[in-house]
Order: C-alpha cells, then structure tokens, then sequence
C-alpha cells in the first residue's frame, strides 16, 4: 500500500463535526493510526488498540490528569498500559495530545533505535510510566503507585490542600487477568481499600490461540468483589456508558475500582473483528482497506491525521498544561506555607543520602559472631531515622529478613502513615509494586524474603532492572546452611542467576562489618536494583585492624589479606559466609611458610566495572594458583580461577541436616579448603607444562 496521505485534504476533512461525530472520529484516527504503525512494521497488536479506542478515549479526554509539556509533573494520573502489546494505542494518545512523539516516530514503530518500541518502555518514550509487555507486571505496578500516591498524601497534606493528590488508571487485558500476579497485587490492593486506583479491563475474550473459553470461564468481577475492589460492568464501546462507569469509581473513595467493559477484539475490522487472528498480526493490505472504509477514514491513506482532530485533541492538551501550572502555582505558595514539610518533599523527591551516612552506623564487635541479616536489621533501624523516604517490608518473613522498622507503624487499610509494608506471602506481586513504588517516586522501596524465593519474583526484577530502578532486595538464607529445611530451601545457583542478570547488581557481604557498606552502596546507587545478601547463620566478625578495612566494598572486591611474601603463591578468592573459613585456611597455609592472599568479593558485578588496572591489582595475573570458595554454583568463577586454579562450591541440590554437617560433607570448612590450595600448588607444574607443550603443538 503507497503513503498517499497527501492525496486527502487534512485541512478539510471533517472540519464541521463536532460533538459525539467528532468523537468517533477521534476514535477512529486512534485506531487508524493503530492500524497503519502495525501493518507498516508488518509486525504488532493490532486487535487490542483497535478494541480499547472508545474506553481509551473516553479516560484521556474526561478523566485523565496529566501534562503532555512536562510529562514528569509531580501530580499527574499515573495511566498503565498494563496490555503492553496494545502499546500503539499509547502511542496514538500521547502523539495526539501534543507529547513529543511524531508521525515519523509513529511510522517508525517496532524499528532500530524508534522511540515507539514493540512494547512501552520507561525512559524511553516520554509519557510512558512503566515498562509493560509481560502481562500482569503492570497490573501489579499500578498498585505499587496508587500506594505511594497514599503513602505521600498522608505525609505531606495540611488542613486545606495536598500536593499528593492523583488516580492512577490502568487497562488490562484477559492475559493480565489470568497471571498470578495479577490476584496476588489485586488482593493486596483490595486489604488496602486503595481508592484511587480505577483499572479497565479490556474484556474482548481473545488470547493468541482462540476465545478464552477454551482456558478461561471463570466469574471475573466476583473474583474482585471477594478481593475487596468495586466492581462495574460496561459495554466498552458505549462511552457514555465508560463515562458513568469511571465517575462512579472515582467515587468509592475506600475500594480500587475494577470495570469490566465487554470489547470486541479488532473493532471495525469487516474479517477480523472477534477473530483471534487480529490478536498478534497485522490485519493485512486488504483487511486494512476494508477497516478504514467502514471507519470512515480515507482507505488508502496511511498516517491520516485531519486537522479538526489534531486540533481536539490539542485542546485538551493546553487545558491539562494550564491545570498543572495552577497546580505549580499552589504547590510554591504550600512551600511557603510548610518550611519543614517542603524541606521534607526535597529530600524525598530527590532521593537525598546523607555524605556521612556510613559514619553514622553501628559498628561490630571483633570476633562476634553475628548473622549478617541480623546485622542488617540493626543497620536499618539507623538508616529508617536518617532516610525518610525508606520503606519495605517482606514476604511475611520479616523476623527473619530482619526487615521491620521498629519506630514505625505498619501500613493498613485504616493507617497509612507506617514505613512497614506487609505483603503477606506474594513475592511475585512484592517485587512488581515495589517497581510501582519506585517508578511513582518519593520513596526508596525495600523488600525481603528468602533467597530461594527470588525466582518467584524473577520476572519483576528483571524490569526492575530493564528500567534501572534503585529498587533494593534483602535476601536472606542465602546458602545450603538454612540447615535441616532441607533443599527446597537451600539456595544453589540463585545467586548466580541475580548475577547474569544484565544491570543487576549482587551484593553478598563477608561478615556485619561489611554490611554497612553493602546497604550504603545500594542506597547510592541511582540506575538499577541492588540484591543484598545476608546468611541466616553467625558468622565471626573480622577484624579489619589486622585485615583491610570495607572500603574496597565499593570496588566489588579487595585484598582483605595481603600475602607475606610478594609475589604470593596462591589467592584465594571468597564471597559472603566463606571468607572467614577462606582466611582460615590462609593463616593455617602460612605457618607451613606459604605465601596466600584473599581476596574478599562481595560483588562482582562491581568488580568488573572496575578498569583493568585495579583488577589486575587484586587478583594478580602472574599468581596462576588460584581457589575460588562460594557456597553456590561454581561455573561463574571459572574466568577468576583459570585453567590452573579449582572453584570449591555446590553444583548440585542440597540435604537436610544441621549446617555443620553440611558444612563438613560438601567441603566448606578451613580444612578442605587448605587441602584444595595445596593440592592446585602440587598439580600446577605438571599443568604448566602440559599447558605449554600444547601451546607449542598449536599452528
């Protein structure tokens, strides 16, 4: 099909519509616009924007508080694309309404470096407030936001007036409705009796493979009345009827609302409307010709945009741009009004870490043995007092995750003024409204559950760090010493798993001396999430008068004890709960004349960050003998160990017994690791000189 926009007069077209025709068609260029970015990229979703129109509509132009010349307004309706493959009908909104995306960014939908990606992307496309594709994380990220929203309104309103006072929308799909994640976040939500939390749900009854009769068949809306939401029924293609419905919800101040507007997939389509075909495929040249035609838009032109449409929508545009300066205007005259509370909405807003934040934490005692998550329940009580914008929770594991603010109260339906959130047993809906939380702003989330259990919250912070959000997970239990809860408990390869995550950064501290530093490093840190580690057991806490102090914390890695004799004949490099038995072995290594270095890891993400130089400075390259000691999957130290060196961990599940005895059968004592050391020393000039010899036989 050529462009041939230019053949139809934009200027004129429809020019004296006006009232409802007007409406439709600024429905219709929604879906043309829809349409035409989809079959251009011959790639998309074209169904979901084309069936969402009319509600769409209807909640940007009545509803839908926002500022398209400043999309990051502090006030403005937080909307969720939570159908994420719909993102063309985004799109189509945000260009009509005057945010700087173009009819060339439209037509470059789903190409190289296009702002207007397969699905929407935070940071990227201006107007787009999270990243949505993989369905129900956005249903759970409304939820994080609508709470900040709650949270923020209780801690700086007065008696006249709040600066926090905003909705937040969603629309969502059948997919969204069917992830677990969706009930888990939709059940918090509902304890909460969030208000101002008003979702649409695009109820079209198509998945990719056909009806969802064929999966799918349950009550949805009593489902959501049980989990506490306000529940009403539309036809979603009557916007009066969306119209009503929304005001309604706006109305029920202690329930999110849940409207379920019954849809017809690819609305408009003569072949392809209700047909599952139109789910995930373009409609095809034909298709497209026939689906204009019957929507009243010129059939063969692409990108059509009349001017009275432009014009309505910018209308809108200005009128939302002059709300947000009056807002402006009062938010300074309540600065004025409330010194201490502005103060306070700095410090919040801009994330602000004290320089001396570090100093002000507690120290430990040398040779005590102390967890490190119990050390860092001790730290967060400090950090609660100099951070007023920290806030977390767990899992329903917080005497173990040592996560509880103890001066503070607990967040519930009738008291938002806590710092403790409780997320009962729903990780997967934990780690997506902490995104929410993070995205909204004013907040530094936290949350902690056992180690194990961040593969239920996988898919949530690999977002997390897709969007770069400074979102911070404590994760405890971290080793197959949880003990006799056996291997369904016993962490193996997850650490390694939050390690190749691309922007995720692992922290796993060697004893509560280093753990300070840990939290330090994850609170500064501005673009991206940060997992921190702590044992379930004691572990002895160093002494750094006789080994380096937890500066080098930072760099990922630091010598924490300096051979005796230079150059060293062996390093041995550890992580978390095993440095101490490591630097163990080393003394031991010593009083039998051998010269041994450790190197203390707590992250080797921040390790490899740093220049080569510093690297090569802490594991030496002329030192060949090498033992790495890490109660977890071996395979990432094989780079740090090298063809000479051995990696001591656990490359298979664990069992159920005392940590002592596991400690012992897998090999994580001072002894085995002295018995590796020497037996890598022993083998390595026989490998040395296998090595080379083969090196001579190379080509």
């Amino acid at each position: 099909m050529a462009d041939n926009s230019s053949s139809t007069d934009s200027a004129s077209f429809g020019r004296d519509l006006c009232g409802e025709d007007l409406d439709q068609l600024a429905v219709n260029v929604i879906r043309g616009l829809a349409i035409d970015a989809i079959q251009t990229a011959n790639s998309g979703h074209p169904g979901m924007p084309m069936g969402a129109a009319d509600m769409a509509y209807v909640l940007w132009m009545k509803f839908l508080s926002h500022n398209p010349f400043d999309s990051s307004w502090a006030n403005r309706d937080r909307f969720v694309l939570s159908a994420g493959h719909g993102s063309m009908l985004l799109y189509s909104l945000l260009h009509l309404h005057d945010y700087p995306i173009s009819l060339d960014d439209i037509r470059a939908f789903r190409q190289w470096n296009s702002i207007t990606p397969g699905h929407p992307e935070y940071g990227l496309t201006p107007g787009a407030e999270t990243t949505t594709g993989p369905l129900g994380q956005g249903f759970a990220n409304g939820v994080g936001m609508a709470l900040a929203e709650r949270i923020l309104a209780e801690i700086f309103a007065d008696e006249d007036w709040s600066p926090v006072d905003h909705y937040t929308y969603a629309i969502v799909s059948d997919g969204d409705i069917m992830e677990g994640i969706s009930n888990e976040a939709a059940g918090i939500a509902g304890f909460l009796g969030l208000g101002k939390l008003i979702y649409l749900y695009d109820d079209n009854e198509i998945t990719i493979e056909g009806s969802t009769d064929l999966c799918f068949k349950e009550d949805v809306g009593s489902r959501f009345k049980a989990l506490g939401w306000h529940v009403l029924k539309v036809d979603g293609h009557d916007r009066h009827d969306v119209e009503r419905a929304i005001k309604k919800a706006r109305r029920a101040k202690d329930k999110p609302s849940f409207i379920i507007a019954k849809t017809h997939i690819a609305f408009g389509s003569p072949n392809k409307q209700d047909d599952a075909s139109s789910h995930g495929a373009p409609l095809g040249e034909e298709e497209v010709v026939l689906t204009k035609d019957r929507l009243g838009l010129p059939p063969r032109e692409r990108f059509f945009v009349p001017d009275i449409v432009k014009k309505h929508f910018g209308r809108r545009a200005r009128l939302m741009k002059i709300r947000a300066n009056r807002w402006n205007k009062r938010f300074k005259k309540w600065r004025e009004d409330n010194p201490e509370k502005a103060g306070l909405w700095d410090k919040m807003m801009d994330r602000e870490i004290p320089e001396d934040l570090e100093a002000r934490l507690p120290k430990f005692e040398v040779g005590e043995k102390i967890a490190t998550r119990k050390a860092s329940g001790q730290i967060l009580q400090v950090l609660s007092e100099a951070l007023p914008g920290l806030m977390g929770g767990s899992a329903d594991l917080g005497p173990s995750n040592q996560t509880f603010i103890k001066n503070s109260g607990s967040i519930s339906h009738c008291n938002f003024s806590g710092r403790n959130l409780h997320f009962g047993i729903r990780e997967h809906a934990m780690a997506g409204i902490l995104n929410g939380l993070a995205l909204h702003g004013g907040i530094i989330p936290y949350a902690g559950t056992f180690l194990i259990f961040s593969d239920y919250m996988r898919p949530s912070i690999r977002l997390a760090a897709l969007m770069k959000l400074p979102v911070i997970y404590v994760f405890t239990h971290d080793s197959i010493f949880v003990g006799e809860d056996g291997p369904t408990h016993q962490p193996i390869e997850q650490i390694q798993a939050l390690r190749i995550m691309p922007n995720m950064r692992v922290i796993r501290p060697s004893d509560a001396g280093e753990v300070p530093a840990a939290w330090v490093e994850a609170l500064r840190r501005t673009d991206g999430p940060t997992a921190l580690i702590f044992t379930r057991q004691g572990l002895p806490v160093l002494d750094r008068n006789e080994l380096a102090s937890t500066d080098g914390l930072k760099r990922g890695a630091y010598v924490l004890k300096r051979e005796k004799r230079s150059p060293a004949d062996i390093v041995i490099i550890a992580s978390g709960s095993e440095v101490s038995i490591a630097v163990e072995a080393a003394e031991a290594l010593e009083r039998e004349g051998k010269s041994v270095r450790v190197v203390s890891v707590p992250s080797l993400e921040l390790f490899e960050e740093q220049p080569e130089e510093y690297r090569f400075e802490v594991i030496p390259p002329e030192v060949l003998c090498r033992v790495s000691v890490e109660a977890s999957r071996t395979k990432c130290w094989a780079p740090y160990v090298g063809p000479f060196g051995a990696a001591i961990g656990i490359d298979h599940f664990g069992k159920s017994a005392p940590a002592q005895v596991l400690a012992e059968k897998f090999g994580f004592t001072a002894e085995h690791v002295i018995e590796v050391a020497k037996r890598v020393l022993d083998e390595f000039p026989q490998k040395a000189r296998k090595f080379r010899d083969e090196l001579d036989k190379s080509p």
